[in-house]
Formats: C-alpha cells, structure tokens, sequence
C-alpha cells in the first residue's frame, strides 16, 4: 500500500486522521501563597516546628521565616496549587487547635 492510501500518512484526509501539529492548550494552574501571621500568644518554638513539619523546611530557613513573621507581622510558608495551598492551611489550623495555639494561616491568589 502507497503512502498516498494509507490513513494519518499524507496522501487523502480520513476521519480518522491523527493530529499531531495541534498547539498544547494546557495552561499553568493558578498558584496561591500561604501565609502565616503574628500574633502574641503562638511559640516561636511552634511556628518553627509547623515550617519544617508541614512545610518541610530545614531548621535554619523555617527560624529565619519564623523571624520574619514575627517582625514583619506575616510571611509566605510557600506557594502551592489551589488543593494543595488549601491542604496546608487546612493542616495548620488543625495542629495549631490541637497544640492550643491561636496561630493564623490563610492563602491568597499568587499574582
């Protein structure tokens, strides 16, 4: 059989026919900050141990972010997908209810 006959090869056009010069449409999911913010109560001892066990930060990066936070008033533990900003939110106020502290964390479109 000629290249000519052949479906997806060239020659005649089949209903059947493969695109492949198509443009890829997938587009990058909107990202959102999560941020953690100051208040007087929270351990700093606490928000370290939130950034390195649910944020998996070393020691060194989640003290610094810590003191950011502190001086700052607030401060982004990291940059996620949706689902994922949510999930770490979600995880946050739950062991900040669970240790007893009134630690905040919210999340935000990353524009």
């Amino acid at each position: 059989m000629s290249d000519e006959k052949r479906p997806g090869r060239g020659g005649t056009k089949d209903a059947d026919e493969t695109v492949l010069d198509r443009e890829s449409t997938t587009k990058k999911p909107p990202m959102y900050r999560v941020l953690l913010h100051n208040d007087d109560y929270t351990t700093m001892e606490f928000v370290v141990y939130v950034l390195q066990f649910v944020f998996r930060k070393s020691e060194t990066a989640s003290t610094h972010l810590m003191l950011t936070i502190h001086h700052k008033g607030q401060g982004i533990a990291g940059v996620f997908t949706r689902d994922i900003a949510e999930t770490k939110t979600q995880e946050v106020l739950a062991l900040a209810e669970e240790h007893g502290m009134p630690l905040l964390c919210t999340m935000e479109p990353d524009d």
